[in-house]
């Protein structure tokens, strides 16, 4: 793919991202969302809901790859580039290179906790048997911006942080029961 062609599909995704984390701020989560792209198309989508599923991994990374895993009917996510909104926190990268997720495009970097090189450099490790190419800062201002906003108006105490609902809700993804 051409340079100026893939810069122009990695923006048209991460707004496919950026609407998911939209959705991550009405419900009072932090505003992260995720698309996972095989062969130009989206096939999972979705955002932050740690709070609402009182869930430590429920991440818009984790699960919009579980999500997409379940789509291809396997773990191997080859070929398939995760969009996200922020820069992965270390267990998020770790579940994309566990995924055999090809590429990462993220928005924001996040200082505080990002894995592919604002705090560790995860993602840039040459000891793990599966290497993710890494693409960051697409739409850097937007992504950045939401979140931003969003910590200030919580700050403020201008929105309440999420609470669980009573009952699940579309956009809930709950893991299935064993």
């Amino acid at each position: 793919m051409e340079k100026e062609e893939r810069a122009t599909s990695d923006e048209t995704f991460m707004k496919e991202a950026l609407k998911e984390a939209y959705k991550a701020a009405a419900k009072g989560e932090v505003p992260v969302g995720a698309v996972v792209v095989s062969k130009g198309e989206v096939i999972a989508r979705s955002h932050n809901l740690k709070e609402r599923l009182n869930d430590p991994t429920a991440h818009a990374e984790m699960l919009a790859l579980r999500e997409a895993a379940l789509r291809l009917g396997s773990w191997r996510l080859n070929g398939c580039t995760l969009y996200v909104t922020m820069e992965p926190c270390p267990m998020c990268a770790g579940a994309a290179i566990q995924g055999r997720v090809q590429r990462i495009v993220y928005g924001a970097p996040d200082p505080k906790a990002g894995a592919a090189g604002s705090c560790v450099d995860l993602l840039g490790e040459t000891c793990f048997n599966h290497r993710v190419e890494v693409a960051g800062g697409v739409l850097r201002e937007k992504c950045a911006r939401l979140l931003q906003e969003f910590f200030r108006k919580l700050r403020a105490g201008e929105i309440a942080a999420a609470a669980p609902p009573s009952e699940p809700d579309e956009g809930c993804h709950p893991l299935p029961r064993r």
